[in-house]
């Protein structure tokens, strides 16, 4: 038992070496960010307002309480796209470090940090995987700054500077499913506009897919039915999502004259589309969010607790997740005695792991959502909607964060902060914590219903 509990310690390293390397991010980005010549004025930003957009920019959310492009100065947006660049990157290697880690592709635990001998990930695939990130990372943001800089600077009467610095900045915040924009308006004047909003939503689904999808897609040896479980559950769930989020929110929004109602026809189909992919935890809009439909807010809560691909960008509880719990009521609803997706049984302790990640992120969001109903006099549903962002990762708001106060704030700098740590550490928590009961207890069915 000893040896059992110094082996489980040391396999929590790595999820306490990503916690404590975000929370560093933050504490220098925050005295970064309330330096003097970080924001525009005469004084420097306060220290919730600092702390707050850096947690944002670091968990790659979104969220604000000041204007990005009015209130910092150049100097402070740049340190804001560091900070998004760092905290995306961090989360996509260290989510895929666990997530290949723990479905066997490089190895069941990491010799690293364990010394075990089952296969363990060596220094130099470590090495190789992250140089791979990086490559496919800068590869995409170029293209994504590129395609944006030119739209910018021939449709919109932008300098050849301001549009390349557009287009950079709109790129690494679609990618990262961060959600920042120097506009005011985030993406709302471009509402109409198929190459600014496809090239922003191809960003985000690819950022939000995770890079072990993108690393199965790119073995050319690799035909559909070869791909993992993993990546199959992730293409079906985000493509169900996608079509449908868009046909729903097209069908509440269609005749709102506060949203789609003044568009023509192809116009509300890409908005309908645009704000179906955003909810994935990139935290853009292009309508107006609080003048949103009840209907139309409910369902963009329900998107933004999914959320996005495992060891991806994005936030959220995950689709993969979401997926899994719903092959695992089929097959209760069936009588099935295993829950089999795709030609695979899926073993009971990850069909437990999912269900338990689930239920604490309706949790926190419950939590949080109380925490800003008594802080605040808001209603239930843009209080609700505030937190599922925040724990989501999002960015997408109603338009009340900017007006809690200094301790409303801080409920949702805790929030993001879980939100975007707390499901891949516990995860890995989970899985490197299992181990075999040498005696199991006699059976007895409790009343369900």
């Amino acid at each position: 038992m000893t040896k059992l509990r110094r082996e489980g310690v040391r396999l929590r390293h790595p999820a306490q070496l990503v916690v404590l390397g975000f929370a560093a991010a933050i504490a220098v980005g925050t005295g970064v960010l309330m330096l003097p010549w970080a924001a525009n004025g005469d004084s420097g930003a306060g220290f919730v307002t600092a702390l707050f957009t850096a947690t944002s920019a670091v968990c790659v959310t979104g969220l604000v309480v000041v204007d990005t492009g009015a209130y910092w100065s150049g100097f402070g947006e740049a340190t804001i796209l560091v900070l998004i660049q760092l905290g995306g990157f961090g989360i996509i290697t260290a989510g895929s470090v666990f997530v290949l880690t723990m479905s066997h592709r490089l190895g069941l635990r990491s010799r690293l940090l364990t010394q075990s001998e089952s296969g363990a990930l060596a220094m130099g695939d470590i090495r190789s995987l992250i140089a791979h990130i990086a490559a496919v990372t800068i590869a995409l943001e170029t293209i994504g700054a590129l395609l944006l800089g030119l739209r910018f600077w021939s449709a919109y009467d932008q300098s050849p500077a301001d549009a390349a610095y557009l287009g950079i900045f709109h790129s690494v915040s679609a990618f990262n499913n961060a959600g920042f924009s120097p506009f005011s308006d985030s993406m709302m004047r471009f509402v109409t506009d198929p190459v600014v909003t496809l090239t922003v939503c191809a960003l985000i689904i690819v950022g939000g897919i995770g890079f072990p999808v993108l690393l199965d897609l790119q073995r050319r040896d690799h035909l559909p039915r070869q791909w993992s479980l993993h990546t199959k559950l992730t293409l079906l769930a985000t493509s169900v999502l996608l079509v449908g989020g868009t046909l729903a929110i097209g069908w509440f929004e269609w005749s709102n004259p506060d949203t789609l109602g003044p568009l023509d026809a192809p116009g509300k189909v890409l908005a309908a589309f645009f704000q179906a992919v955003n909810p994935r935890t990139a935290g853009f809009n292009s309508i107006d969010t609080g003048a949103m439909t009840h209907p139309g807010l409910l369902l963009t809560d329900s998107l933004m607790l999914i959320g996005g691909g495992s060891a991806s960008t994005a936030g959220g509880m995950k689709v993969t997740t979401f997926a899994l719990l719903g092959f695992v009521m089929w097959a209760e609803l069936r009588g099935e005695p295993d829950v089999n997706v795709f030609g695979r049984r899926v073993p009971t302790s990850t069909q437990r792991q999912a269900l338990t990640i689930a239920l604490l992120g309706i949790g926190a969001v419950m939590t949080g959502a109380l925490a800003l109903g008594v802080l605040t006099e808001h209603t239930l549903s843009a209080t609700l909607f505030e937190a599922i962002s925040a724990l989501g990762t999002v960015g997408l708001s109603t338009g009340i964060t900017a007006s809690l106060d200094a301790a409303g704030q801080l409920v949702l700098v805790a929030l993001m902060f879980l939100g975007r740590l707390g499901p891949a550490t516990f995860g890995t928590a989970l899985v490197l914590r299992a181990h075999d009961r040498a005696y199991r207890f006699p059976e007895e069915r409790p009343i369900i219903g």
